[in-house]
């Protein structure tokens, strides 16, 4: 839409009345259009396009939106993780058996437990012992090979302790049960069952025998293959099974502050003549590279966003050439008022970019509510990275002065008297 000469003097005079553009005097003074001018004159600009600028910063707001909501994503989860891990501590080790020098399966000695206890920097010690062959069904008719992945494991009584777990409902395995067939389940095992919760009545088939369950466990963070096992006392497991007690994995609790002393002692205090055969681990670890592997997959979900901002960004450069060519008159006006060519430029510059910013700051709101919508979701800590928060606007600027350069130079290019032509 092209505005009258009275319009155009009238939105290029300041608040004194005076020309915002002061040509070169005889003194060769530069002219000069201050920023908040040009900011104003920007403005204007899009204010005359509202539904078509709207339009176009909506491309740059989903491009951002759609990257600020990943990085917020996973920075939530990441925080997530990390607050679980802080939480059951960073001083868990476990030791498994591993093999010998001649490649055979190692054994780990059934004194590894009392051993280990006598660890100064070892705050409690616990094992389980796989019980091969038992399988675990809801009742005696379901086919035996229809195990649905639960397996069974002989447990000590500070089990839930030394792993820091909790128990949804029930109780552990203690001693004043060791008589009695007895069975904890893992959360994963008692869903598999059918066993929300536990009332003393509830029985499962183990191995032929019939086994009341006592308590169902929580999800183990720090080891999750336990939450689809069932766990008997390791005496039921030697009177009905004919269990050795050689550990299948060994839980240990260390002080915090030596950590890494205990790591390097359990191998050769639990197997003395064959310390190389025992593997001894860290499962925060493992945790904290999960942490890190979710990074990584957020920066290919980056990559995808970038992509919607390059569409964006081209949207915006072929409304801003569109809008150079609907507008000559009015540049053709302001130059034969005065303007320069680099007056022409940078209107068109700040017009650009002033709309790339609006979406950057509209998108960095969309992301962060998607954010927030996810970790209430998820019962998860809301988490947008600061560099986010600077990152959207700044982004959105970059992307505005980029696309603006082609038809800020196309405006500034054009004569007063070829622009003129064109009302």
């Amino acid at each position: 839409m092209n505005l009258g000469a009275s319009a155009q003097r009238e939105r290029l005079r300041g608040a004194g009345g005076q020309a915002r553009y002061q040509t070169a005097g005889p003194d060769g003074r530069r002219s000069t259009l201050l920023p908040r001018e040009l900011l104003w004159i920007a403005l204007q600009g899009l204010r005359q396009r509202t539904l078509r600028a709207t339009l176009s910063a909506l491309g740059i707001a989903i491009g951002i939106g759609a990257m600020v909501a990943v990085v917020g994503v996973s920075a939530s989860s990441q925080a997530n993780l990390l607050a679980e891990i802080d939480s059951l501590g960073t001083n868990l080790l476990t030791v498994t058996p591993g093999q010998t020098f001649l490649g055979a399966n190692e054994v780990l000695p059934n004194t590894s437990v009392p051993m280990i206890n006598h660890m100064s920097a070892v705050q409690n010690a616990a094992s389980v012992y796989q019980v091969s062959g038992a399988t675990v069904l809801r009742t005696p008719y379901v086919p035996k090979e229809q195990t649905g992945g639960i397996g069974v494991d002989a447990a000590d009584p500070g089990l839930l302790k030394a792993l820091g777990g909790r128990l949804t409902a029930g109780q552990f395995l203690s001693s004043n049960n060791d008589a009695f067939p007895t069975v904890v389940l893992g959360a994963q095992a008692a869903n598999t069952l059918q066993i929300p919760n536990v009332n003393g009545r509830l029985q499962v088939f183990l191995g032929g025998t019939w086994f009341t369950v006592i308590g169902i466990l929580k999800p183990v963070v720090l080891d999750p293959n336990l939450d689809s096992t069932a766990f008997i006392g390791l005496p039921a497991a030697e009177r009905l099974f004919q269990q050795q007690p050689n550990p299948a994995e060994i839980y240990v609790r260390a002080n915090v502050n030596q950590v890494t002393q205990v790591s390097n002692l359990l191998a050769p205090t639990v197997d003395p003549q064959n310390p190389d055969g025992v593997q001894v681990s860290r499962p925060s670890n493992a945790l904290e590279a999960r942490a890190a592997a979710k990074g990584q997959f957020t920066t290919l979900l980056l990559g995808l966003g970038a992509v919607a901002l390059l569409v964006g960004a081209i949207g915006i450069a072929n409304i801003m050439v569109i809008s150079v060519l609907e507008r000559r008159a009015e540049i053709g006006l302001r130059r034969a008022l005065g303007a320069r060519r680099r007056h022409i430029s940078s209107q068109f510059l700040a017009e650009s970019a002033l709309l790339a910013v609006l979406g950057g700051v509209s998108g960095l709101l969309l992301g962060a509510i998607a954010t927030l919508g996810y970790a209430v979701a998820q019962g998860q800590p809301w988490v947008v990275p600061t560099y986010a928060l600077i990152a959207a606007p700044a982004a959105g600027l970059a992307i505005g002065v980029i696309a603006g350069v082609y038809p800020a130079g196309k405006a500034a290019r054009l004569s007063p008297t070829e622009a003129l032509r064109a009302t």
